[in-house]
């Protein structure tokens, strides 16, 4: 089963671009954006609901920001869901549109899929204390997701976890993404719960071949100096089944990579 994510800078941006076609060739069955930069009216038919290459339908459900034109999540699966939940119950970063779990409670197993997109803190000081914020949030909500269900976190967390996630590391330790505050926050998250950087497992020593987001400024695309930001987290029992991993770069969606990663099990 193929999953991938990518943050689409805007939705409609990405389908001019070819995003939606290209998963035409891929034989996923679930696909996590974030970034919709969109509300329900302004996405077409084509938009929320995507075809494979297998042919089959992958519904898409959403969650979007209630500021036009920013942030927004979203989740496309084949398989119908058993329930959907929408935001974390927060209300201030639910208007936001940060997340969207998709429930597969089957009778041999209980399984989420996660799109999620976490506050960026690069813009000011008023944005790095709403990421933190947030991931004083978030973390408790997945410890104990951790001890319910086995579940993929996928989507783009806005953090560099180690020097090898980024290419220009020692000129960013005072930089948002690269804090060692937030950094040591995703180490404790790994330690607790035993969630699994799916791709980093695969690939422990990739450095410039994994990264995920570049700059707009300047030539960041053209010489490679980007950041892996965007991940699949995996518990344990999910991350065992995973065979296969790229960060596809052929064709440019966004200002991100898509993120794909081939598990052996189906919902």
């Amino acid at each position: 089963m193929r999953i991938i994510s990518a943050n689409l800078n805007g939705v409609r941006s990405a389908h001019s671009k070819g995003f939606f076609n290209w998963l035409q060739t891929q034989d996923c069955a679930a696909v996590g954006v974030q970034e919709l930069k969109a509300q329900d009216g302004d996405m077409s038919e084509e938009m929320k609901v995507v075809q494979n290459l297998q042919g089959q339908r992958l519904a898409g459900h959403f969650h979007h920001a209630e500021k036009k034109g920013y942030s927004g999540v979203g989740l496309y699966t084949h398989a119908k869901p058993t329930e959907i939940k929408v935001g974390l119950g927060n209300p201030a970063f639910d208007l936001e549109g940060r997340w969207i779990e998709k429930r597969f409670d089957r009778q041999d197993r209980r399984v989420s899929l996660i799109s999620a997109y976490f506050p960026s803190g690069s813009s000011g000081d008023d944005r790095q204390t709403a990421k933190y914020a947030f991931l004083d949030l978030v973390y408790p909500h997945l410890l104990a997701l951790s001890k319910e269900r086995e579940f993929i976190l996928m989507g783009d967390l806005n953090i560099a976890h180690h020097p090898i996630d980024l290419k220009n590391w020692k000129g960013n330790l005072k930089n948002s993404g690269f804090l060692p505050q937030e950094r040591a926050w995703l180490t404790q998250l790994i330690d607790t719960t035993g969630l699994v950087d799916v791709y980093r497992q695969l690939y422990p020593e990739q450095g410039d071949e994994a990264y995920t987001w570049w700059s707009q400024r300047g030539q960041a695309y053209a010489k490679n100096v980007g950041w892996r930001i965007d991940y699949q987290l995996a518990t344990p029992g999910l991350a065992k089944f995973a065979q296969s991993a790229f960060v596809f770069k052929e064709e440019r969606f966004s200002d991100h990579a898509p993120v794909g990663v081939d598990y052996d099990f189906k919902l």
